[in-house]
């Protein structure tokens, strides 16, 4: 079976990603997370969604007016398509979560939840940002045919009361980044799993993760929801799935894979067949493949967690960048060097390929504008130093 290809039937924004002002770089990226994400439930956008979607990166409307202007759009057509109804879902749908992503307001809790499931769908379902009242099942695919077993309904608002209020509660100071992606997958695939919604589950919970992971001070490639989302959806059954006849066990290792990736800017394997319960032979994970490269062996023999490098000179230029963007000059500069190829060969190349600094403009490396910034594994370094 081919994997499914998210990149059919929306338009690529790659080039303001690229090379475009932070304003716009931000428009884009939301909408391409935005429109990517409707993939979950198998939709596509329209081609007049991607013309205004372009419409509000340039700057030539608003998101408001961006979102007033696909409303009215399917109010004033006269000739209706086959699947009419599923592109307006999609594209009221990501003109909503394209708003939300760039707003910088967050509540973390049952009712900001809530409130993003009222804004993400506002239109298009009666039931936006209400709880549902019946209890679901659905056949999976990655299941073969079998559901997770979902949150009653009547412990909907205790279940999402008790997750979120045990979350405010976690500290994370001290943990490693493997402990901070073991325990945001189990955070996420919790909320996920109470499921406390009719419809349009998957894409509430990517959004409220995108927006606490800003809130908590990551720094994410949130791309990653827009080239997998049904891998990150998949991952999320998977981590909630458990049918003992048949030996299957929860298992969240494809969830951290992709949180690796996301925060981490690794490049684990995310294919959805890896996810089938009981695949066959040629539709399993290699037994080398997709195991988070988190762990390295030092000169003695040690094996230690990556984020303890021990290269002086990563050390050095991660203490230099810290929370800044800077050019090679700038960099060059904190370093206290002069020689430009002894600084790429023996600081900035081996910080770029063990995941400590990250390129603004990673799709296009002599951009006249390129700056480095720390990953979030940079970052973790970086306070390391700051306590040591």
């Amino acid at each position: 079976m081919d994997e499914p290809s998210q990149k059919q039937g929306y338009l690529d924004f790659d080039e303001y990603i690229i090379a475009s002002e932070p304003h716009k770089r931000e428009r884009a990226e939301a909408w391409k997370v935005a429109i990517g994400l409707q993939a979950v439930d198998g939709l596509q956008v329209s081609e007049y969604l991607k013309q205004t979607a372009r419409r509000h990166i340039e700057g030539e409307i608003t998101i408001d007016e961006a979102k007033e202007l696909v409303k009215q759009y399917y109010v004033s057509k006269t000739q209706h398509d086959d699947d009419e109804e599923d592109k307006q879902e999609a594209d009221r749908v990501s003109a909503n979560i394209a708003k939300l992503i760039n707003e910088r307001s967050f509540t973390f809790s049952t009712t900001g939840l809530i409130s993003i499931h009222r804004n993400i769908f506002n239109g298009v379902f009666k039931h936006a940002g209400q709880l549902r009242d019946y209890d679901i099942t659905k056949k999976e695919w990655v299941l073969r045919g079998d559901t997770v077993l979902y949150g009653r309904w009547q412990d909907l608002r205790m279940a999402l009361d008790y997750d979120i209020e045990t979350e405010k509660q976690f500290d994370y100071k001290g943990l490693s980044m493997d402990g901070v992606i073991t325990h945001l997958s189990r955070f996420v695939s919790g909320i996920w799993q109470i499921h406390p919604f009719r419809e349009g589950n998957t894409r509430t919970s990517a959004v409220f993760t995108i927006k606490y992971l800003q809130s908590i001070g990551f720094k994410a490639d949130n791309r990653l929801f827009e080239e997998h989302s049904w891998y990150f959806r998949n991952a999320l059954v998977r981590a909630n799935y458990k049918n003992v006849a048949i030996g299957v066990s929860q298992d969240s290792h494809f969830l951290e894979l992709f949180f690796r990736n996301l925060l981490m800017g690794e490049h684990n394997e995310l294919k959805n067949r890896y996810l089938l319960v009981n695949p066959p032979e040629e539709w399993k994970q290699p037994a080398n493949a997709g195991q988070a490269q988190d762990k390295y062996r030092t000169s003695t023999g040690q094996v230690r967690d990556k984020l303890h490098t021990d290269n002086p000179n990563i050390i050095k230029l991660v203490s230099v960048v810290g929370e800044r963007e800077m050019s090679v000059k700038e960099m060059m500069s904190g370093l206290g060097l002069k020689g430009r190829d002894n600084f790429l060969n023996n600081y900035l190349v081996p910080a770029i390929s063990d995941n400590y600094i990250r390129l603004l403009y990673p799709q296009s490396p002599r951009h006249p504008r390129q700056r480095y910034l720390l990953t979030v594994k940079g970052m973790a370094l970086f306070d390391e130093t700051k306590q040591s």
